[in-house]
This record gives C-alpha cells, structure tokens and sequence, in this order.
C-alpha cells in the first residue's frame, strides 16, 4: 500500500493543497453580523461547526481581520443562517470582496428580518437562523506558540429560528434542507444521501 506523505510546513507537492479537500465536507457558517455603525454584513465560512449542546455554541474561524470578525468585536452579537441547496447562489455571491462600507444584505437585495434577542439580520429564506451572543475571540497558534493571522470566534445560541414546515413529527427534515457543504477547491455538497446508525451498545 503506497501513501503521499508529507509534511505541511515543506510543502505538498502537488498541483493544489489536499487539506481542505481531505477535511470534508465542512459546514458552512453563513455569519451575518452588524458594524457599530449599522451597516449589515453577511459572509459564508467554512472553517465553522458546532462545539457544544448545552449551552448551545458555535464557531468559526476567521483568516485575517475580516468585517465579520471587526463587527462581532464592536457589537459582541452575530447570526449564523443555515445555508441550504436552495439559496447556494447567494451564499457565494455573498463571498465576494465587498468593501467595509457596502452591505452584501442590501447589495444583492437578500430580504432580512430582525433579530429578537440580538440587534443583527437573519436571512427570511434561511431554513433556520441562529441568534448568538459572543462568548470568546481568539487568535489562534501554531504548536510553538507562535500567533498566527487566523482568529477564532465563539458565541452562544440564544434563540433559534427554524422554518415550520421543516419540521416533520418533531424532528427536522434534513433532505428539504439539503445543507451545502465545502469540499476542497471550488467543490461543494449538498446533503442527500441519508443513513442512520444505531450507537452500539457493549
């Protein structure tokens, strides 16, 4: 059995990176955030899970200073919009390299409703939206110790939002949602193909 090995820090030696091709798929967090000044903001990041069930926490890591990150630090509040199959357009138009001062939310005409408990946007067309309030920003380190230009944002969820009609017996339906994940590249997922597995019992 033969293996490309290496390691990170001499390269890859291949024609692109392999990490994030072989991390996924990974969620993305759909992060609408508000400046001290007012002005809505709204980008998708797939460096983003869930971290714990009770309290409810969410995070996501952010490469360099982005508007999210400066925003969520003035206001201590964001909203992660779930992103499904259905609305996968606008969660990458939202990508782009806006300017501070321009509103993705108001740029590609997205209909918002406000937050109940956070003074920040959701997505009206979102299967679920979720309020949170932060808990902890943290620029991340190498093994050494040494900082580097990526920073981790947590916040608690403090009221969720679900569209009603996800809702079937109780339980989400997952396949209507059809969550888009990031693969590696310029690749993406939608989840479809569902399975369950009964946890053993020893």
């Amino acid at each position: 059995m033969s293996f490309h090995s290496y390691n990170p820090a001499d390269g890859h030696g291949l024609k692109h990176n392999p990490f994030k091709a072989l991390i996924s798929p990974r969620p993305i967090g759909w992060i609408s955030s508000r400046s001290a000044d007012g002005i809505s903001n709204l980008a998708p990041y797939s460096f983003f899970n869930a971290l714990s069930e009770n309290p409810p926490l969410l995070g996501f890591s952010s490469s360099g200073r982005k508007d999210s990150l400066r925003n969520i630090e003035a206001t201590g509040a964001f909203v992660h919009n779930v992103a499904g199959l259905a609305l996968v357009e606008q969660m990458n138009a939202t990508s782009a390299p806006y300017a501070e001062e321009m509103s993705e939310i108001e740029t590609l005409g997205l209909e918002t409703l406000p937050g109940e408990l956070v003074d920040v946007p959701r997505l009206a067309g979102a299967p679920a939206s979720f309020e949170c309030k932060l808990v902890e920003i943290k620029q991340l380190e190498d093994h050494k110790g040494v900082k580097i230009n990526n920073y981790f944002i947590i916040g608690e969820v403090v009221r969720v939002h679900i569209q009603s009609h996800l809702i079937t017996d109780g339980m989400i339906d997952e396949a209507a949602i059809a969550a888009v994940g990031r693969l590696g590249y310029f690749n993406y997922a939608a989840v479809k193909d569902i399975f369950a597995l009964a946890r053993p019992k020893i």
